[in-house]
This record gives C-alpha cells, structure tokens and sequence, in this order.
C-alpha cells in the first residue's frame, strides 16, 4: 500500500501551504500589473514589462541569491525588517513562499493578461456611455470576462510555485519542517544511497499534484468561459 512517512507527509504539507501562500500573495498583484500592462501606455512599460519576466529568463539561482541580498537578514531591506519590526524572511518558509511568489509572479501575469487583452473593450465603452464608473466597469465587465485567464494563470502559479526549488534553497535554504518543500525533500532523498523508494514516492505526489492542477485549472477554465457564454 502507498504509504508517506512523516517526513514526506510533512513535506507535502509545507510545499502546500508555500504554494497556497505565495498565489494568494501574489494574486491582487497579478491582476493589477496585468490590467496595467494590457490597458495602459506608459514611459517604460517595456522596462517594466522586461523586470517581471526576467524570472523566467534567468536561473531560480540568481534570483534567490537576489533575494537574499535583498530580504537576508544583513540584506538592504532585511536587516531594516529585523532591526525596526522584528521580522526574519530568510530561512522561514515565509521566505520559500516569497521564493515561489517571485518565480510564480511572470506566468500568472501572462496568463490573465492575455485574457484581458481578448476582452471586447466595446463593451467597457458601452457601459462607461451608460454612467458606469472605471472602478464598476472593471469588477462588473473586465474582471469576470476574463475570469477563465484568471483562473488559468492562478492554478499554472500554484503549480510553478509547488515545483519551485532553486531559488528556495538558494534564499532559505533545506530546514526539515521549516522550508524543506517536496523539491528540496526529493533532492535530499535522491543524495542518500538506499532511499530511491522515498524519492519516487515524493517524485509520484509531485508528478500527480501538478497534473491535478494542471486538470483543474482547465476544468474551470471551461466552465468559466461557458457560464460567460450563457446558454
């Protein structure tokens, strides 16, 4: 029978609330730097748009290293943390969420920008002749047409964020029950000679839990764009 020690269980428990935590982080952001991007002209909106994306571009490495120099605890914003609130990002899973959230950031922004730039703007026009205000168009017309691009990018994250491992070893580096995420814990596992049988059981959840997003982010995705159909 397919059975998790509590190590595994507890690895997949972190790598949960990580990938939980840095969607939901990231997500208002997300839809705003979007709208931004689709809707708006602006001096330096390549730059800007260059600056989100480089995630994908460069090694997780780098950008973890980035991390720590900036949220580390001598870091030019971390030790202001430390010093003045009291707060330690680096070495926390806060920090492995933070990780995930960066990583995660540039295809969730694709994905809901794409689906904003679909929506027929005929209609936002329509509703603003109409008396609508911009804030009643975009919660009203904007945001649910593009519901399924944002359904689609919220899951393609979490699933970006669950699969996260350069950056999160790199910035927080492996503490068991701390930021020892599925990725780190098959690392570790894949090291030690006669564990293989722990490190497939690990590579199997990943596998699965991915696939499972990737299916409901789909799932919803369709029934979104039905329901914006209508019958």
């Amino acid at each position: 029978m397919f059975s998790l020690s509590p190590e595994e269980l507890e690895a997949l428990q972190l790598s949960l609330k990580v990938s939980f935590w840095a969607v939901g982080i990231s997500l208002p952001f997300g839809i705003l730097t979007a709208w931004c991007l689709a809707r708006l002209e602006f001096p330096g909106k390549v730059l800007i748009d260059a600056i989100i994306h480089v995630p994908l571009v460069v090694p997780p490495v780098v950008v973890g290293y980035m991390l720590l120099l900036l949220l580390g605890k001598n870091g030019a914003l971390g030790s202001w943390l430390h010093d003045t609130l009291g707060i330690t990002v680096g070495f926390s899973w806060q920090g492995a969420a933070i990780a995930a959230a960066v990583m995660a950031f540039p295809l969730m922004v694709r994905a809901i920008r794409l689906s904003l730039e679909s929506v027929d703007r005929r209609m936002e026009q329509t509703a603003r002749t109409l008396g609508a205000g911009p804030v009643d168009v975009f919660f009203s017309i904007t945001l649910p047409l593009s519901g399924s691009g944002i359904v689609a990018g919220t899951i393609l994250a979490f699933a970006r964020a669950l699969g996260e491992f350069g950056a999160t070893i790199t910035f927080v580096s492996s503490i068991p029950g701390e930021t020892t995420t599925l990725p780190l814990a098959l690392y570790s596992l894949a090291q030690i000679p006669g564990e293989e049988g722990g490190a497939l059981r690990l590579m199997i959840i990943s596998v699965t839990v991915a696939f499972a997003a990737m299916v409901a982010a789909e799932i919803i995705a369709r029934r979104v764009r039905r329901r914006i159909a209508g019958p």
